[in-house]
């Protein structure tokens, strides 16, 4: 039945006004806001959390460390290497800038899975700096959709892999690694494998909780659109699980705060 004009367009205009009060208070993609160029509201916690973060590659090109701390981020990761032979062209610059700049670096290695982990074992080693101060190092874990690298391999070899390089990494730094890894990865590899590691989620609409299956998450990458001060064009963003005690205790460990207790005997965790 259709309804007479009049009504029609009241109903319409009421429609709209709904729809503007919902993406207005976050229900779906909204006007950008500080902070975000295209924030989603399935990801609003992430932004009151108190120890916030960026990664960066060389798309981000000149990265100002400085003003980034400014605009109160805490924390970088930075690509370092890639596969056997890869090296981010401006890892090396980005490494001294985050450094100078007082801000905690880390480094990640994104996995290729056309090369042997020992091949990029040996070029992770040789081509990233064993400083003291950095954070520990980031295994970067995601298919490679569309590369030349197809899926091919079977789960325990894959997980065989994973396991070698995290060992590989620890070796070099001293320090327990921190898989990075998106749904689609953790879902086909991950899912229900156990890992003394801490995880580093990305889920850009939900809170990784909704999305990945029984996985304590201790980093959250919660958009892909970030605006930072200092960095050029759309950047990651990410925040730390916890309070700021919590983060002082990564600092100086290298772990998360939940399970210090569990992993001190093993050798890991020293302050």
């Amino acid at each position: 039945m259709k309804l007479p004009y009049s009504k029609r367009g009241w109903l319409s205009a009421l429609f709209l006004a709904a729809v503007l009060s919902a993406c207005s208070s976050g229900a779906g993609l909204y006007d950008p806001i500080q902070g975000d160029s295209r924030p989603h509201s399935g990801v609003d916690r992430a932004r009151a959390l108190p120890i916030q973060g960026i990664d960066v590659a060389r798309y981000q090109e000149n990265v100002d460390f400085a003003a980034a701390k400014g605009d109160g981020i805490r924390f970088v990761y930075l690509k370092s290497t890639e596969g056997k032979d890869y090296i981010d062209p401006n890892f090396l610059r980005n490494w001294d800038g985050a450094r100078q700049a007082g801000m905690p670096r880390g480094a990640y290695h994104f996995m290729n899975w056309c090369s042997s982990a020992e091949e990029q074992a040996a070029w992770f080693t040789l081509m990233v700096p064993n400083d003291a101060d950095a954070l520990p190092p980031v295994l970067d874990l995601e298919w490679q959709n569309g590369s030349r690298c197809p899926n091919k391999a079977s789960r325990v070899d894959t997980l065989a892999k994973v396991r070698l390089m995290l060992d590989a990494m620890e070796r070099h730094t001293g320090k327990l690694p921190v898989i990075y890894t998106d749904i689609n990865f953790h879902r086909d590899i991950m899912e229900n494998e156990s890992f003394p590691n801490m995880f580093w989620l990305r889920s850009t609409a939900n809170e990784p909780q909704e999305r990945y299956v029984n996985r304590t998450w201790t980093f959250w990458q919660w958009t892909q659109t970030g605006i930072v001060r200092g960095v050029r064009g759309d950047v990651d963003r990410n925040a730390f699980f916890g309070s700021e005690s919590d983060w002082q205790v990564f600092l100086t460990t290298g772990c998360d705060v939940r399970a210090v207790e569990t992993l001190a005997p093993t050798g890991r965790c020293q302050r």
